[in-house]
């Protein structure tokens, strides 16, 4: 999703587990451009995948 501001959001479609979500792992990311939405997605699911469920 492209905002008014023209900041790129993206949002993954199944909620993390609640303690992935409690350790830090956030569903929802924004950026600036493409790359940093791509760095920021990959930032969410290497944290969620560090996490014990």
């Amino acid at each position: 999703m492209r905002s008014d501001a023209g900041r790129l959001w993206a949002t993954r479609e199944r909620p993390f587990p609640l303690a992935v979500e409690e350790a830090g792992a956030f569903r929802t990311v924004d950026a600036d451009d493409l790359l940093g939405l791509c760095q920021a997605i990959a930032a969410q699911e290497s944290s969620a995948e560090g996490t014990v469920w």
